[in-house]
């Protein structure tokens, strides 16, 4: 099989694990620190193991590199945190749409640090706000105070990614996979005084908390960070938006939840807005490498 098409399969494979994440948080049944800190703790056994396995060298980082990796894991953890606090709010389908923002939060905090943002750029943004406007408009009558805190949640978990995605930019003399196991152990450390271990009964959903931790952790990554290295940023950028497709099917078939009308309207307008910046529609020049590791935390 050629390295393209072994990158295909395994950017395909990663992104429709990342879109059954939302359903294992729910069916966990856990309060959402403890689902965020095993998945931490399995997720570091995994990925040092996967390290292991490959025969990558234990690095040594620089002072700054090190505070960034751990500022970056305090990022992540934040957007786990959230976009798994938005789910018990609003549908797993809506809180993954309204997530997928992120790409367009990019662009916003790269105009902020004096980047230059082409016209066409602040067309998709605003079309992702009207998306926004529309999700919230498609229950307001009824003054959904879950749906307003749920979309609320999912853009600040989208928020927090950006943030992780910035920082990582900043790491690339260390390879993706140690980045990763420095964020899940920082989010092991900085959740331990939170978690609640009383929850540790003969009932505690370790089938559930194990899928979480080696397969939508070690597994997902290794198989996004060798695609990454395969694929060309336009093929990483579509196969991408596998993800929230594969979380609204999950979560009608596993709950029954559906977009309505005008709700699948302003996820629509959404997803095509992320499509088009990440894709570059509408520009002379390539889309930004802003997928590789950006794609990375799920």
């Amino acid at each position: 099989m050629s390295e393209f098409k072994t990158g295909f399969w395994q950017m395909s494979l990663a992104m429709i694990i990342s879109g059954s994440i939302g359903a294992f948080v729910l069916l966990s049944g856990l309060p959402v620190v403890d689902v965020v800190f095993w998945r931490c703790v399995i997720g570091a056994a995994a990925l040092l193991l996967f390290i292991r396995l490959s025969n990558q060298p234990l690095i040594r980082l620089t002072r700054t590199a090190l505070l960034l990796a751990v500022a970056g894991g305090v990022a992540l953890v934040i957007n786990w945190l959230l976009l798994f606090a938005a789910y018990e709010r609003i549908s797993i389908g809506m809180s993954t749409v309204v997530y997928n923002t992120q790409p367009l939060m990019l662009v916003l905090m790269g105009m902020l640090m004096g980047e230059r943002v082409p016209l066409i750029k602040w067309g998709w943004l605003a079309l992702a706000f009207i998306g926004v406007v529309t999700l919230l408009s498609s229950e307001l009558g009824g003054q959904n105070t879950h749906l307003i805190a749920g979309i609320g949640l999912a853009s600040g978990a989208a928020f927090f990614y950006t943030l992780t995605a910035i920082i990582t930019r900043k790491l690339k003399s260390v390879s993706p996979q140690h980045i990763a196991f420095i964020q899940v152990v920082t989010g092991m450390v900085m959740l331990f005084p939170l978690a609640s271990f009383s929850t540790i009964t003969q009932q505690f959903p370790w089938g559930i908390v194990l899928t979480l931790g080696v397969i939508h952790t070690g597994v997902m990554y290794q198989l996004l960070y060798s695609a990454i290295q395969k694929l060309p940023t336009p093929v990483i950028g579509s196969l991408s938006f596998i993800y929230p497709l594969i979380a609204i099917v999950v979560d009608a078939l596993v709950f029954g939840h559906t977009l309505n009308a005008i709700q699948m309207v302003g996820g629509v307008l959404i997803l095509l807005a992320a499509a088009g910046n990440n894709l570059g529609w509408g520009t002379k020049q390539k889309a930004p490498h802003q997928q590789g590791l950006e794609q990375k935390a799920r």
